[in-house]
């Protein structure tokens, strides 16, 4: 058996931080509109709705890419 402990904070330390995350994602679509970007697939028919951002996916994917290039950049 190895040491649990350090796995559990491991797995707490990545809970933190996709909940810091989805919160500045979050505000983002709230105050700049990131999320109802031109390219983002929407469909709607009756009861039926359908939402891709795939344009928001890709910027975000960019930014995020950028971000971790500088800080772990070798």
């Amino acid at each position: 058996m190895g040491d649990w402990s350090s796995f559990g904070k491991t797995l707490v330390s990545v809970g933190i931080f996709l909940v810091v995350l989805g919160l500045v994602i979050w505000s983002l679509g709230k105050f700049f509109g990131i999320g109802r970007l031109p390219g983002d697939i929407y469909y709607s028919k009756g009861n039926f709705t359908i939402y891709f951002p795939i344009v928001t996916s890709i910027i975000i994917s960019i930014i995020i890419t950028v971000i971790l290039n500088i800080f772990f950049r070798r």
